[in-house]
């Protein structure tokens, strides 16, 4: 038991040297941004940069709670889709109140996130064929129930559509206005803080992802825990897609939300979630979200020509995040034995 303790201590301390090398790296990039180009400073830009975090953060708590129990959920994107354009059809097309549709969006996303998490535990499939599934199967579904048709608001639905368009003035007229998304995103980081570290039921997920058979011998319904992960991974993705669409007032089926479980998945591994699960920090994952948001701003700034690399980008920011992974728990295997010793 103590070995297993003075372990989680370490994994403790370098998951908190990540949230301070990523914090470093952020700055960096913001420094070399701002020399490079002088729109990096603007308050528009800024502004941008902090909604767009706040939009992508979202999704990227949703993910981290999945890979924290050491599974994944590749259909963000879709569902963000789906959502993005069920909200305006049924809206529009279909006169449903605010109320009834967007309580019914965000139930969908529940329900997809614990079919996804039913699939996974009652039939033991693998969470990466069931979420790719998902990812094909919820972009064909929205692009069938609109006809392939760009969804979208209009000039109505103002009050509705403030929740991710409107500015809050905190230093007067005439200078950084906060999005109201940001306020959004701060309260789910601090109830998704709280969860995971004030709670049973987070020491039970990071249990989990550390050992799941040793969590199921200790006691733990780690079923359970899947399915709480997979709901909140889909919620949380539905809440994206609604405020995505809010903010764009459009959703083109064929590629609303393409490649949005990149940027959530990059964000977490950046920010400190392990891909084998167990490890997980939410100001890390805050962090890692604003370093995405700013390298694509970085690259449409100062290397316009590079922007048809930008996946590129996001695939090596991914497997630099992965052998970083597996470089700590090479030196969280061995810490112990030289203790031991």
């Amino acid at each position: 038991m103590s070995r297993l303790a003075t372990l989680g201590k370490l994994v403790g301390a370098l998951g908190a040297k990540k949230v301070l090398g990523i914090s470093c790296l952020l700055a960096v990039v913001c420094l070399y941004t701002a020399l490079a180009s002088d729109n990096f400073l603007r308050v528009g830009n800024l502004e941008n940069l902090v909604h767009r975090t706040a939009l992508f953060g979202i999704l990227s708590i949703g993910v981290a709670f999945v890979i924290i129990t050491g599974g994944i959920d590749l259909s963000i994107g879709s569902v963000v889709c789906l959502v993005g354009v069920l909200l305006p059809w049924l809206l529009v097309e279909h006169g449903w109140s605010v109320p009834a549709a967007v309580a019914f969006v965000l139930g969908l996303g529940a329900a997809i996130g614990l079919g996804h998490g039913l699939l996974v535990t009652r039939l033991g499939l693998q969470p990466f064929v069931v979420t790719l599934c998902g990812l094909l199967i919820y972009r064909g579904v929205a692009r069938g129930l609109t006809q392939d048709q760009s969804q979208g608001f209009g000039t109505g639905f103002k009050g509705l559509r403030a929740l991710a368009t409107e500015r809050f003035p905190i230093f007067g007229e005439g200078a950084f206005k906060l999005p109201a998304t940001t306020l959004v995103f701060l309260l789910i980081a601090v109830a998704a803080a709280v969860l995971l570290n004030r709670t049973i039921w987070g020491r039970y997920l990071l249990a989990l992802g550390r050992s799941e058979q040793a969590a199921r011998y200790s006691g733990i319904n780690t079923d359970r825990m899947k399915l709480l992960a997979y709901v909140i991974s889909g919620t949380l993705a539905a809440l994206g897609g609604m405020l995505f669409v809010l903010d764009i007032n459009a959703a083109q089926p064929s590629d609303f939300g393409n490649f949005y479980e990149l940027y959530a998945i990059a964000a977490a591994v950046l920010g400190g979630c392990s891909l084998r699960g167990g490890e997980g920090s939410i100001l890390g994952l805050m962090v890692g979200s604003a370093l995405m948001v700013v390298l694509s701003n970085m690259i449409n700034l100062v290397h316009p020509r590079y922007q048809n690399v930008e996946f590129a980008i996001i695939g090596g920011v991914i497997l630099a995040g992965v052998i970083a992974d597996e470089l700590v728990r090479w030196v969280a295997r061995r810490r112990p034995r030289g203790e031991s010793a």
